[in-house]
């Protein structure tokens, strides 16, 4: 399972108190010899700052429903509103994570941290990771999440995605250690469940791995993932129409879990995705996927 991340903020509360300075914003007109002076409206820096905060929420709703194209100019434009505000730098932060342009969201997620109260920083520092998790540097992720930890201990989403940094660093040990502490936050948390499984059938324990996958399936008997990974780990031990017939419920479920690239996206390891390979070349899920490909609908071309 790939780094969760629940909408572009996850669980942050918005500070609506906001703080005010009595100067006055204006811009100085040359003059013009004898010609009209246009007006400047002069706007005190709390009804900017409320304009950035506004633009800042719109990019969010924006966010919601996919719009990223719209959604970023909004937010760079509350960031040059409001630049004092930690929200409208980490709102533009998180959006620049979205488009993978890691960098620019780096710097805007650390200009947030440095304005932000202590109530705020440790998502703040959670989406750090999460920019750095995709960027591919696995140690300052976890620097960046363990630092938040300490200032929000039970943030159950949080040790998950600790423990994904983890296992890309083969740390197989504190991978375990932080899927279990996601658990102990939130004991429905499935997906935790579902990679201490990826973990120890890297280890070669594919008992251990199906009790883990077996549980994931008891909180939410409709994931694919799990189900597929049972399904491979059946088949592998021998255990064929059973391991079949649970490979054939997966993909039904989500047929993407076919492919092993998004496999390993979502962090299946090698000996897993071997077996995989062998479970999905097999005639019967080969008839599955065709299938599953006819009931597909048809494209609209407008």
């Amino acid at each position: 399972m790939r780094l969760l991340r629940e909408g572009i903020v996850p669980k942050h509360r918005w500070l609506l108190s906001l703080l005010t300075c009595a100067s006055l914003w204006g811009t100085a007109v040359p003059a013009l010899s004898q010609a009209l002076l246009p007006y400047v409206p002069k706007l005190d820096t709390q009804q900017l700052e409320q304009q950035g905060l506004e633009l800042a929420q719109d990019a969010i709703q924006l966010y919601r429903f996919r719009q990223y194209d719209l959604a970023l100019p909004r937010a760079q434009l509350a960031a040059q509103l409001a630049p004092n505000l930690f929200q409208t730098w980490l709102v533009l932060g998180s959006l620049y994570v979205q488009q993978e342009e890691f960098e620019q969201a780096i710097a805007a997620l650390d200009k947030a941290r440095t304005l932000a109260p202590e109530d705020a920083k440790a998502q703040i520092s959670f989406v750090l990771g999460d920019a750095y998790f995709q960027r591919g540097d696995y140690p300052s992720a976890i620097a960046q999440i363990q630092t938040g930890l300490k200032l929000e201990p039970e943030a159950s989403e949080a040790w998950f995605n600790l423990g994904n940094a983890h296992l890309k660093q083969n740390q197989y040990s504190e991978a375990i250690s932080a899927y279990q502490k996601a658990v102990q936050q939130e004991k429905e948390f499935w997906p935790a469940l579902n990679n201490i499984g990826l973990i120890k059938y890297e280890q070669g324990d594919i008992k251990g791995a199906l009790q883990q996958w077996q549980a994931a399936l008891v909180i939410d008997s409709a994931q694919a993932e799990p189900q597929l990974a049972m399904a491979v780990a059946l088949y592998a031990q021998g255990k064929r129409e059973e391991g079949l017939k649970a490979g054939e419920t997966a993909l039904s479920i989500d047929p993407r879990y076919a492919d092993l690239e998004f496999l390993q996206q979502n962090l299946w390891g090698d000996r897993l995705l071997r077996d995989t390979q062998a479970l999905l070349t097999t005639p019967q899920i080969q008839a599955v996927l065709a299938r599953l490909q006819e009931e597909l609908p048809p494209i609209q071309i407008p």
